[in-house]
């Protein structure tokens, strides 16, 4: 059977996307947002929205023009070169394998309430061997299970949207009306208010990208790739947007606490204590769901870096599921896991939180690279150009995403996750350049900046279209090697 038969469909990769977006961190996190902003947290989640949509559409079209194993990392090494695609690799895949290690602590500490005698370290080992194992099973059969899970946790939004809705009007008792809403200004904060809750929105944003790292498994995917995009974004603006504004005049925004869920909280405050319950379970599925599909993206992000020679080249296989990227993924997962427990708990907490610098770390790679894939190619094939208004979207997007980042600081708890991501880009800038210099020595080649950094490659790549189509990735030392290789080849033949 064709590939273009047996893909992935519009409908497993919008729900895919969805499982990685809904999770612990609108669920739980948009509690922080909505406390900094007030009701004008929807002005937040609004522009979010359009954010995403500009990224998302951007990375649409570089995917439709071209499938490649990695997706923006294997773009963005096209367009500036080996180092870049290197560093945001793995930035990307090690702050996500931090990230999702924390959240199967989190899974573990959920669970114990109604299991007081577990371990938490044997928990989440747990929870991550059933994450690893269930990828392993593949694309298709793992996207069904994550469409089913997804569903459980939009239903779970659309109930509470309705049961809110029920409480406002007085279907079930006395009218709430508007409730907590009537009580407090629209912007307490002001515009810093908007500002502030500006980097944690886009956290319960988070995730959409895995759209692009299955984009080489989906069916037809200059139909697919564009509609599942356009149904993801459509679909979580409207749900986060009602059901926020629905949350509003149930609870004073100022009583809210990143501890407790927002919607639970809401709930029991409307004496709803049964429906709160079941939120906290809802929320355990959402950690689950996002660890299947962030383990789904990070199988291929890292099979894709040792397909380039940038990572153990054991874990290169010629199949179309990344058994050994998956395992290695899960193996760090569960050494994450560990950190916990060996390191102190101010170095685990400092490490872990540059999960979000790494996810907008990519973002801002996925802008730029969009900006000078669209500057050199022009429009996908077709004439699809999905992404209106550039240049200006693009470098609004880039802009934007920056400001978001260099806001991190006046976020409580957020400075470091800066600071750790920063560090996580120096640490692999630095280890690109050891390794690209030990190779230049090893093939017995002059060092410089200009080989280091290998532009003639970047910029042979960029003038040759069909690079991607006909994608046979090489370690960039086993290139260099052979060029060492033909040019003692010629001197030797002049010498002749």
């Amino acid at each position: 059977m064709s590939k273009k038969n047996s893909g992935l469909s519009i409908w497993h990769l919008t729900m895919l996307s969805l499982g990685t977006v809904v999770g612990g961190s609108f669920f739980l996190g948009s509690a922080i947002a909505i406390r900094t902003a007030g009701p004008g947290v929807l002005i937040s989640y609004l522009l979010a929205g359009i954010l995403v949509h500009i990224i998302l559409t951007a990375l649409s079209e570089m995917t439709v023009a071209e499938q490649a194993p990695g997706s923006f990392r294997t773009y963005a090494e096209e367009m500036f070169g080996p180092l870049v695609g290197f560093v945001v690799g793995w930035v990307y895949w090690t702050g996500i394998i931090l990230a999702m290690s924390s959240e199967a602590t989190a899974a573990s500490l959920l669970l114990r309430n109604w299991f007081p005698g577990i371990s938490l370290p044997f928990t989440a080992i747990i929870i991550i061997a059933g994450v690893t194992a269930l990828n392993l099973l593949g694309a298709k059969l793992l996207t069904t299970l994550e469409s089913g899970l997804a569903l459980i946790k939009l239903t779970a939004i659309a109930a509470f949207i309705l049961g809110a809705i029920a409480l406002i009007v007085g279907i079930t008792g006395r009218p709430i009306g508007i409730g907590a809403i009537g009580k407090e200004p629209f912007l307490p904060e002001g515009i810093s208010g908007i500002a502030g809750s500006m980097l944690i929105v886009m956290f319960t944003y988070a995730g959409f990208e895995v759209i692009g790292l299955a984009a080489s498994e989906a069916k037809d995917p200059q139909k697919t790739i564009p509609k599942a995009i356009n149904f993801t974004v459509l679909g979580l603006v409207i749900l986060y947007s009602l059901a926020i504004t629905v949350l509003l005049p149930l609870i004073p925004t100022k009583g809210l606490t990143e501890e407790v869920s927002p919607f639970v909280a809401a709930l029991t405050a409307s004496g709803v204590g049964w429906a709160a319950r079941a939120m906290n379970i809802i929320l355990i599925i959402a950690i689950l769901s996002t660890m299947l599909a962030a383990m789904f993206g990070l199988g291929r992000m890292i099979s894709s870096l040792a397909e380039n020679g940038y990572a153990p080249a054991w874990i290169k296989e010629d199949s179309d599921i990344p058994k050994r990227g998956i395992l290695f993924s899960g193996i760090a997962m569960i050494t994450g896991v560990g950190l916990a427990y060996l390191l102190p708990s101010e170095i685990y907490v400092f490490l872990i939180s540059s999960g979000g610098f790494s996810l907008l770390f990519a973002y801002v790679i996925i802008m730029a690279t969009h900006y000078k894939f669209r500057k050199n190619k022009g429009c996908p094939p077709q004439g699809n150009c999905q992404l209106s208004g550039y240049p200006y979207t693009s470098l609004f997007g880039l802009i934007f995403l920056l400001a978001i980042i260099a806001s991190m600081p006046i976020i409580p708890g957020q400075g470091s996750g800066l600071f750790a991501g920063l560090l996580l880009v120096g640490f692999y800038t630095l280890a690109y350049i050891v390794l690209r210099s030990y190779s230049l020595v090893k093939s017995n080649d002059g060092i410089s900046l200009k080989k280091i950094l290998d532009l003639n490659k970047a910029e042979k790549e960029i003038n040759n279209p069909q690079r991607l189509k006909s994608l046979k990735l090489q370690s960039q030392f086993e290139t260099a090697e052979e060029l060492s290789k033909q040019k003692e080849n010629k001197t030797d033949n002049n010498q002749k």
